[in-house]
């Protein structure tokens, strides 16, 4: 196994669309979302151990998940737990991280991948990466793995990429954030547009000689830090420093500017896991056309529901059609699929009426 590659795994987020099983205190790449066995960040871990060495697999997370991750994943050292004291969005983490790699091995080149994210073929994924590692160790380029769009999803950013080019990886011509309905149709007709999975591939070079040309007040920032880098005194600096650094995405900070961006179009299934809804979308489904995660149901006129319990309950619906029906505990969510992106208003409601440990 290549001891230049490395990894970042990404696993800050809380998942607030799938509440009330995804919570900030233990948010959803922490849970077996489907039924599997494995919860997302340890399928994740595993996925990209088939290709990293897995002491160079860095788990990027809030100091508040640093004892999660070291529980669920037990092959996992402190050292490769690196915690962001504030949230600040992908672009200063993913620069801190690669300045730590960095001073760890200047040759790496590193994937940074989302932990809650579901990919069928994984022999596809590790291809796919080993040939975005080739093309990073022997060009100075910004890669990302575009996912070929089956419908007009508004849901997902988009990336266009040139025509004319007959190589595998694509230049890039521009990144844009979540269409409208009409304009993903048109995205898909036209045929050289790939949905953002927020997978990138590059050399530790290449991204902070780019964070250095873009982000001039951020790389400072962090650069301060290089001595403590991979010491006992690491932790103070990025206590009173990170807060500091700007709130920004790496799409704005660096991939929206640079001209060195490379999309590979994935040649595998991948599913970005962000809804209750997706969640059905992935599952199998009974007979009724009902995704059953932990439960036993009895429907009766009930079918397209995403059914979810905690402890084998049993189940009785009649009457329901393409609902969201989870029961978590003290709380019991009843909603329609339809209107599942307004979840986190109706969090934000029940955190308002009846307090802050509900979410």
């Amino acid at each position: 196994m290549n001891k230049n590659y490395y990894a970042i795994l990404m696993a800050g987020g809380v998942g607030s669309r799938f509440w009330p099983v995804s919570t900030s205190e233990f948010p959803k790449q922490f849970h077996d979302m489907l039924g599997t066995g494995e919860t997302l960040i340890q399928r994740t871990f595993s996925r990209l151990a088939k290709i990293v060495p897995k002491e160079n697999i860095f788990i990027l997370t809030n100091e508040r998940y640093n004892d999660l991750v070291l529980e669920q994943l037990p092959e996992a050292e402190q050292r490769q737990v690196v915690t962001e004291p504030a949230m600040r969005n992908t672009a200063p983490c993913i620069l801190y991280a690669a300045l730590k790699i960095q001073k760890d091995n200047p040759d790496a080149v590193m994937v940074v991948a989302p932990s809650d994210h579901w990919i069928e073929d994984e022999d596809a994924f590790i291809a796919n990466l080993e040939y975005s590692f080739t093309a990073c160790l022997e060009h100075d380029i910004l890669m990302t793995l575009g996912i070929q769009p089956t419908f007009p999803n508004t849901g997902y950013g988009y990336i266009q990429y040139d025509k004319e080019s007959e190589e595998a990886k694509k230049k890039v011509a521009q990144f844009t954030e979540k269409p409208d309905y009409d304009t993903a149709k048109k995205f898909l007709s036209e045929g050289n547009y790939l949905w953002n999975a927020g997978i990138f591939i590059w050399s530790v070079q290449s991204i902070i000689t780019a964070f250095a040309k873009f982000q001039q007040q951020m790389t400072a920032l962090f650069e301060k830090g290089s001595v403590v880098y991979n010491t006992m005194q690491e932790n103070d600096f990025i206590q009173e420093n990170y807060p500091l650094a700007e709130n920004i995405s790496i799409d704005y900070a660096i991939l929206e500017k640079a001209d060195n961006v490379y999309v590979l179009p994935a040649t595998f299934d991948w599913n970005d896991l962000g809804t209750w809804g997706s969640l059905y979308d992935k599952l199998d489904k009974t007979k009724a056309n009902n995704a059953v995660v932990n439960a036993r149901v009895l429907p009766e006129d009930a079918s397209g529901n995403m059914i979810r319990t905690s402890d084998d309950k049993i189940v009785v619906v009649d009457g329901l059609k393409d609902y969201i029906i989870i029961d978590k505990e003290e709380v019991l969510l009843i909603y329609p699929k339809k209107k599942e992106q307004d979840i986190k208003k109706v969090l934000k409601k029940v955190k308002e009426t009846y307090g802050e440990q509900y979410g």
